[in-house]
Formats: C-alpha cells, sequence, structure tokens
C-alpha cells in the first residue's frame, strides 16, 4: 500500500506542470479521464486548450504474492516559456522512479582515448598469481 502512495504521488509530482503557467493559467480542460479498479489499477488523461497533456496508467504486480508492487506508466507534455515543447515518459516500479525526457541533460560522450583505453585493459587483464 505504501507502494501505491508513494508512486501516485510521484506520477503526481511529475505531472504537476502548474508552476510554467503564466497568463494561461486560466486555460480550460479539453479532455479529462480517470478510471479506477478494484484490484489496484487505474488510468488517468488530461489536456488543456495551452497545449499541457498528461497520462498515466498503473497496475498491481503480483497481487496475492508477497511482495506485491504497484507499476506506473505514464507521460507529460507542455510548452516551455521559450517556445520549446517537453516531454517526458516515467515508469515507477519496484525499481524505482526513471524518467527519460527531452528536457533532463544528459552526459557527454565519452572520449575516444578513454574508450580505447577501457578496451586495452579489458584485452589484457593483469597475470594471475599463483599465491593469492
Amino acid at each position: 500500500m505504501k507502494l501505491l502512495l508513494i508512486a501516485s504521488i510521484v506520477a503526481l509530482a511529475a505531472a504537476d506542470v502548474s508552476h510554467i503557467l503564466n497568463k494561461d493559467s486560466t486555460a480550460q480542460i479539453l479532455h479529462q479521464e480517470l478510471d479506477v479498479g478494484v484490484e489496484g489499477q487505474y488510468s488517468w488523461a488530461i489536456e488543456t486548450e495551452n497545449g499541457i497533456s498528461a497520462q498515466a496508467q498503473g497496475a498491481l504486480k503480483n497481487p496475492q504474492g508477497e511482495n506485491p508492487a504497484e507499476v506506473v506508466q505514464g507521460q507529460a507534455q507542455w510548452t516551455s516559456p521559450e517556445g520549446e515543447v517537453v516531454s517526458l515518459q516515467y515508469t515507477a516500479d519496484e525499481n524505482g522512479y526513471q524518467v527519460q525526457g527531452s528536457h533532463l541533460p544528459t552526459p557527454p560522450p565519452i572520449p575516444a582515448a578513454i574508450l580505447q583505453s577501457l578496451e586495452f585493459i579489458r584485452s589484457h587483464p593483469p597475470p594471475q598469481n599463483a599465491k593469492n
């Protein structure tokens, strides 16, 4: 039950785009749906006239087992004040919260010299001592 509550809070926090609203704070809802099942499953979706949309679905995994877990998948999309379309997709399950999005920073590529060094180390393992 704790995981269900945490997953729901994470989903709502990820979908909260109210902080990016300014003059559009009175945008009308164009589409909204909610479906809640009796065995822990649910889905919801919302779309507003100013281009904000979000949706998620969740279900209880292994409900009769020793460690039941809520599994949630969702997405959200909006336009930043700079005019860039921002979108994210997320999954929350027993492995934690994983998010992917166009606005999230990504690490720089690994330099070629480091890749070559790692390959050399892999292909030339240190000698094994019989004393170990």
